[in-house]
């Protein structure tokens, strides 16, 4: 009889730790999953920060093209109206000296 409550327990004993060993794997399985997901969400944030750089980046690019060349359309303004303006002076001056 005290054989039979010995072995009963011992097997008792087992069970319990093996459904506690089961309880355990859920919990990492669980944890892992999560931490599985939540890696992936990260990395389709960072992808979407990238595409959005990327965005940025050609946007900056095309306004400083825009602005180079309205830079250049300044500069060739500029010269003509200084021409237009000795080209006057020269007149003026050929017209007080007549």
């Amino acid at each position: 009889m005290k054989n039979t409550v010995l072995k009963t327990s011992a097997l008792l004993f087992t069970l319990a730790l093996a459904t506690g060993c089961a309880t355990g794997l859920d919990e990492i399985r669980a944890t892992a999953d999560r931490a599985a997901a939540d890696a992936a969400a990260a990395a389709s944030t960072a992808e979407a920060a990238r595409a959005a750089a990327d965005r940025a980046a050609q946007a900056a690019s095309s306004a400083q093209s825009t602005a180079d060349r309205a830079l250049s359309a300044a500069t060739e303004s500029q010269a003509c109206c200084e021409a237009n303006r000795e080209a006057m002076d020269r007149m003026f001056q050929k017209s007080m000296s007549k």
